[in-house]
């Protein structure tokens, strides 16, 4: 039995349809926050759970009989570890017998403030000591498309990356892969650096967008406090506009670069292109595997 936490999330639905490919249904437990939101997942055929983060007695009699899970980290930022360790203690006290966890790209040495939290649940897990295998995902492509919206209206993509290279992939290559170690034997103790195989500045992203949508949209980039605010005001809530600015920021010193290829080697086939996840983006398509 492999669980998914976060399994109506944007990633999570994305496992579990790499992982129907693989195996059947009936293997499968979605552990959810809130059923009614997994209705369609429980028909077809998944098991689902409820299971909170926060909630460390449910998240225990939700792993019962489970064998492998996928922990998706928790999109509430500042408030990560704490939610992780919940996750972690019932995993070891459900007997998990491999568990996965979606960290970030160079988690050990990462210049993003995300990664503090990454570093610091890496540390409970293997002070754990469970089997566990650490997906370190690089940048998700579709944190870049988000802004297409914006730049189409203003004429121009802003941020604070200057020239750094960023080797983004598309949140379905990170889910293929995620499903791949989950089916695999022999998975305990690897660490996997995951990023695209192509790396672009935001001012190629730019030019790219140009390309397929015939306007003149350069990018700005800006110093990182002005990004953020432009970010809220906006509207996005501070510690969001925070992250992604400073997340540039750190994008500018190489923090989102990587050239191992081992996402595309895990997985069988190369990353999805930064030109399809655009087109995906300009269509409303979601992107899907090639």
């Amino acid at each position: 039995m492999i669980a998914i936490t976060g399994a109506t999330g944007q990633l999570g639905r994305l496992v579990i349809d790499q992982l129907l490919q693989k195996i059947p249904a009936s293997q499968l437990v979605a552990l959810v926050r809130n059923p009614a939101k997994a209705e369609d997942l429980h028909a077809r055929g998944l098991q689902v759970r409820q299971a909170d983060y926060t909630q460390p007695s449910a998240l225990e009699a939700a792993l019962k009989g489970v064998d492998k899970l996928l922990l998706i980290s928790s999109s509430e930022v500042g408030q990560r570890l704490a939610q992780h360790r919940n996750v972690i203690n019932a995993a070891k006290n459900a007997g998990i017998k491999l568990l996965a966890y979606t960290s970030v790209l160079n988690a050990e040495h990462s210049l993003l403030e995300l990664a503090q939290e990454h570093r610091e649940t890496e540390q409970l897990i293997k002070a754990a000591d469970i089997p566990f295998v650490l997906l370190r995902n690089g940048w998700y492509s579709e944190n870049y498309t988000a802004a297409i919206p914006s730049a189409l209206q203003f004429k121009a993509l802003i941020g604070s990356a200057g020239e750094g290279k960023i080797s983004s992939a598309a949140r379905i290559d990170y889910a293929a892969a995620a499903a791949e170690v989950l089916v695999r034997d022999n998975q305990a103790g690897k660490i996997y650096e995951l990023a695209g195989d192509q790396a672009y500045t935001l001012a190629e992203f730019a030019a790219e967008l140009s390309k397929q949508t015939g306007e003149q949209i350069p990018y700005n980039n800006l110093p990182i406090a002005e990004y953020k605010a432009v970010l809220q005001s906006a509207g996005l809530p501070e510690v969001f506009a925070e992250l992604l600015a400073s997340s540039d920021g750190s994008a500018a010193q190489g923090a989102l670069f990587d050239n191992s290829h081992q996402l595309s080697q895990l997985i069988g086939r190369a990353t999805t292109p930064l030109s399809a996840s655009i087109a995906a983006a300009l269509t409303g398509a979601p992107n899907a595997a090639h």
